[in-house]
């Protein structure tokens, strides 16, 4: 087991070059699913939790998309990619050219099965490249073999990214990444530490020239632009005690805030969309959990009641991005192609 080393977008390891996409261009938006079993997020991880009975309710979100034009990437995990209930799910929509799949390494329920099931260990990073790379290889072949597309994109399990899994991602040959959520710290967790990334996307990689497309987490607001400092200050344990960070998000002072149906209001992902629009961004992620599309599976969607709400705030977002703000639908390998074909030093 090793520490994952803390990143920043000037690690020399990482070796990164940002990708500008001209201010004239239509914002970009991508959509990625976190495609996984059903666990109770509140227990122990363990290697038995492998249902997989929410997946085909992932079809009747897949008309959402397929009305707005809407291309998701499926990142699927070891469960998902090898029960017929989902993988068939996946198989037609990825045959039927309505969605993309890519990889997401939960570790617990991957094999091989040679570490022990902690939080620490649930850090695919934390495991050492030797067996991060070992569960890797078998999940993609797994997809390969059945949903017959040998997976391109990867998106680690709870964020659990760090430099040894760049190495592993280089040496199965993978071409992006969308593990990267910025601002956010895991290190407490033992998990890694995000807090200088932004939304931007990035190239990287020693030997291959891998996409990074971070997950859209943002500040709205109007003092965003001391965001990292003051988020920060509000979170110190004196402050805390106060609930500063609730007293700014109240006021409209500052609101950290993810590009998801599952815990963002629409308002909130209206407003971290403006405010990311103004300070230059043009490519946006819109992000879930597979579980999410069936009621009682995540704490985000417990009832019929807040299916609807869910369902509707994604509509609702999709409507407006793609409507009100002019934006246009994109998948990450498109993306990936359209910057390399134009910058010929990448």
């Amino acid at each position: 087991m090793s520490k994952p080393v803390e990143l920043f977008p000037a690690h020399p390891a990482l070796r990164a070059k940002p990708v500008v996409r001209p201010q004239e261009a239509a914002p970009l938006l991508f959509v990625v699913v976190d495609t996984e079993e059903e666990f109770d997020w509140n227990a122990p991880f363990a290697r038995v939790n492998t249902s997989v009975r929410a997946i085909p309710h992932l079809l009747e979100l897949q008309k959402v998309f397929d009305r707005f034009r809407v291309r998701p990437t499926y990142v699927i995990d070891y469960p998902v990619a090898t029960q017929r209930v989902a993988s068939d799910v996946i198989r037609e929509l990825v045959e039927s050219k309505r969605g993309d799949v890519g990889a997401h390494l939960h570790p617990w329920v991957t094999p091989p099965f040679t570490e022990d099931v902690n939080r620490t260990n649930s850090y695919a990073c934390n495991l050492g490249q030797e067996v991060e790379e070992a569960k890797l290889r078998v999940l993609t072949d797994a997809i390969e073999s059945q949903i017959g597309v040998r997976p391109r994109i990867y998106k680690a399990g709870r964020y659990g990214f760090g430099l040894s899994t760049m190495a592993c991602l280089e040496r199965l040959a993978y071409d992006a990444d969308v593990s990267v959520n910025p601002l956010m710290d895991f290190s407490s967790d033992h998990g890694p530490n995000f807090a200088a990334f932004d939304a931007s996307p990035f190239f990287f990689g020693k030997t291959r020239r891998l996409l990074e497309v971070p997950c859209t987490h943002g500040f709205a607001g109007f003092a965003r632009a001391i965001g990292r400092s003051l988020h920060r200050a509000s979170e110190a344990a004196l402050l805390r005690t106060i609930r500063l960070t609730g007293v700014l998000r109240r006021t409209g002072a500052l609101n950290k805030v993810m590009l998801s149906p599952e815990t963002s209001t629409l308002d909130e992902m209206k407003a971290v969309t403006r405010s990311l629009l103004a300070d230059g961004a043009r490519t946006f992620t819109v992000t879930f959990h597979s579980p999410s599309a069936q009621p009682g599976h995540t704490p985000y969607v417990r009832t019929a009641t807040d299916s609807r709400a869910f369902v509707n705030r994604l509509e609702s977002f999709l409507d407006y991005f793609l409507g009100s703000l002019g934006g246009e639908p994109g998948t990450i390998e498109g993306f990936r192609l359209s910057v390399l074909s134009a910058d010929s030093t990448l």
